[in-house]
């Protein structure tokens, strides 16, 4: 139960961070680019590939510290980073199919997901 916490805690800090990051970023670039979700989903991935792989060579952090960091914070601050982290593992332990295949699976349906729910909501409205 505790470690629940220790991630909604990183999750409401990662979040928080992500929207005052994307809002500096975008009012610096003026433009209808993403530069903001850019910034945060390249940073969040850097974080979180260099912090897997500090965590494997010297784990020196506790359950409940993984925990608000890598869920918590990074998951909060972007899901982006988990993908990119899940993928590289996929290539690391099974190979090139498996993360190409999550690669195309990921934004084909995430994608459409978005596609698929504007419609949904576009027959309410």
């Amino acid at each position: 139960m505790l470690q629940i916490f220790f991630v909604g805690m990183g999750g409401f800090l990662g979040s928080v961070t992500r929207f005052l990051l994307v809002g500096l970023v975008q009012g610096a670039t003026n433009g209808t680019f993403p530069f903001g979700t850019l910034v945060v989903n390249v940073t969040g991935c850097v974080a979180i590939g260099w912090l897997s792989q500090l965590l494997e060579a010297r784990p020196f952090l506790t359950g409940d510290a993984r925990a608000f960091l890598v869920i918590g914070l990074l998951g909060g601050f972007t899901t982006f980073s988990a993908f990119g982290n899940e993928t590289i593992n996929l290539l690391r332990h099974t190979g090139t199919a498996a993360a190409g295949a999550n690669i195309l699976a990921q934004l084909t349906l995430a994608i459409g997901g978005v596609w698929l729910g504007r419609m949904g909501a576009q027959l309410v409205t």
